[in-house]
């Protein structure tokens, strides 16, 4: 299928009254310009969870608003619309960029449209001491994301903070499928996310709320030439600054200030060449770096 046919099946769909995409939907809200759906949550998963959250609030002004208590469990930074979760690696965990969450306006009209289109996928319910998750669910490839609803009693920290304006903020994360059309459907159908064709380059699609946006990259074995193969998993995270140069004299200035804040380098040697050309490839970013636990980021210049 064309990406120019799918985006011409899930637009159709979504004019349809009686499509499987806004059944169940009220009129008054098929025509309200208010989101179904907000892409307002990420998480890593790291060894050094609480060094890695004072770098992000360093580096990109991301406030905190919690206690010791949580802080002692994990830690949730956010800049006023999106949170960021780091959780500290238990056993049979993976490091790195782990997940991202959707809230949603009705959770029930959710579970009503997976269970009639991917009868497949399950959805379950989360621990009570998670700020943002309630639910947790998974895409028809398999990877898993969380499910949030404004008002629920377990939403806390950043989640439950109200918003913020902030001259550095999060703008959109990636993730590297192997069958992108497939999974751009799923997110669009379900979750009622505008979709376009990715900047990101041929065969990749974008899904955005209106403030932030997941890019859905095709995954190829072919793309590792050269480099460390990675598996079909969420790839970076993206950032907008209102001063790129200035960013970049803050990270510096952090680094040399205290060693342990210096990010992990990417570019070097001949692997690393590879990987960041493929980084680099996206498009998505004017900066291409790594946190410290090596996590990518693409930062990009606002424009104004």
């Amino acid at each position: 299928m064309a990406r120019c046919g799918l985006l011409a099946q899930v637009w159709g769909a979504l004019e349809e009254d009686d499509s499987d995409v806004l059944q169940g939907t009220s009129p008054s809200r098929k025509m309200s310009a208010r989101m179904f759906a907000k892409l307002n949550h990420v998480a890593i998963v790291s060894e050094d969870y609480a060094l890695l959250s004072v770098w992000y609030r360093a580096a990109f002004g991301l406030e905190i608003k919690t206690n010791a208590k949580f802080e002692a469990s994990a830690m949730s930074v956010g800049d006023g619309y999106v949170g960021m979760n780091i959780n500290p690696r238990m056993p049979g965990r993976q490091a790195g960029f782990d997940h991202f969450g959707i809230q949603v306006e009705d959770i029930e009209l959710v579970r009503e449209r997976v269970a009639k289109k991917y009868p497949r996928i399950e959805i379950i319910q989360r621990p009570s001491n998670r700020p943002f998750a309630a639910l947790g669910i998974h895409d028809p490839a398999g990877q898993y994301f969380d499910l949030s609803q404004s008002g629920l009693k377990n939403r806390a920290e950043v989640y439950e903070a109200g918003s913020w304006e902030q001259p550095r903020c999060f703008s959109h994360f990636a993730l590297r499928v192997v069958e992108p059309e497939r999974l751009a459907e799923f997110y669009a159908s379900v979750f009622e996310l505008p979709l376009s064709n990715s900047a990101a380059g041929e065969g990749a699609f974008a899904l955005s709320d209106g403030r932030m946006t997941m890019h859905i990259l095709p995954w190829k074995i072919s793309d590792f030439l050269g480099t460390g193969i990675e598996r079909p998993a969420p790839d970076h995270l993206g950032f907008e600054v209102d001063d790129l140069a200035s960013f970049k004299k803050d990270i510096e200035e952090l680094q040399m200030a205290n060693p342990f804040m210096t990010p992990k380098p990417v570019g070097i040697g001949a692997e690393g060449t590879a990987r960041l050309a493929l980084f680099k490839k996206t498009g998505l970013g004017d900066h291409y770096m790594a946190d410290l636990d090596g996590v990518m980021v693409a930062v990009r210049q606002r424009k104004h």
